[in-house]
Parts: structure tokens; C-alpha cells; sequence
């Protein structure tokens, strides 16, 4: 298990490392103008982090029908959730954080 603070939140997110780390190898491919409504199953791309809500509230439903085997639990889908998830937290951050695997500009 690995632990993540999300934004807003008190308690860091206890989620297993496999899946922390497959959504954080997908931040290299997420495009949000274009991901982020068809997972939302939205017609337009919300504003920097006002989708948060709504992604926590999906991945914590997401991560209950995990945790109880659920028939009915979509593994990919719960991965593109934090990839979605991580993302915003990125781009809603009054401080710019580059997305992993990305260099920082040298300061002049």
C-alpha cells in the first residue's frame, strides 16, 4: 500500500502501489482536454480543478467495490480515474509541478 495526499483532504489515500504507480505512468499520455470529458462522460472540459469533487467521489466508489470484490469493479476504469485524479490535482496547484518524467526549466 502506498499513501498519497490528495488535495483537500485531511488523511493521505491508502491505494496499492501498483495502482499508484500505473496512474502516475499514465500522466505521460493524459491529454485533458480530450480524456477528461469522455470520462466525465461530459460535452466539454470543466475548468482546472472543478472536476475534483467528482473524481473523488468516483474513485472512492471505485475503490469500496475493489476492497469488497465487487463483480462489477473495472479495473481500467479506476486507473484512468487517478490518472484523471492526479492530474487535476496537478493542474489545479497555485504552483506549477511538472508531471513525472518531465525535466524543470533551468532558472536563469
Amino acid at each position: 500500500m502506498t499513501a498519497f495526499r490528495s488535495a483537500g483532504t485531511v488523511l493521505p489515500l491508502r491505494r496499492p502501489r501498483s495502482l499508484i504507480r500505473a496512474a502516475q505512468a499514465g500522466q505521460a499520455g493524459w491529454r485533458r482536454t480530450c480524456h477528461l470529458p469522455r470520462l466525465l462522460r461530459n460535452p466539454a472540459c470543466p475548468p482546472a480543478g472543478s472536476a475534483l469533487p467528482r473524481l473523488r467521489d468516483e474513485e472512492e466508489r471505485l475503490n469500496e467495490a475493489r476492497l469488497a470484490r465487487a463483480p462489477g469493479y473495472d479495473m481500467q476504469r479506476h486507473v484512468l480515474v487517478m490518472i484523471a485524479l492526479l492530474a487535476e490535482m496537478r493542474a489545479a496547484s497555485p504552483c506549477p509541478v511538472n508531471a513525472p518524467g518531465t525535466a524543470t526549466p533551468a532558472l536563469l
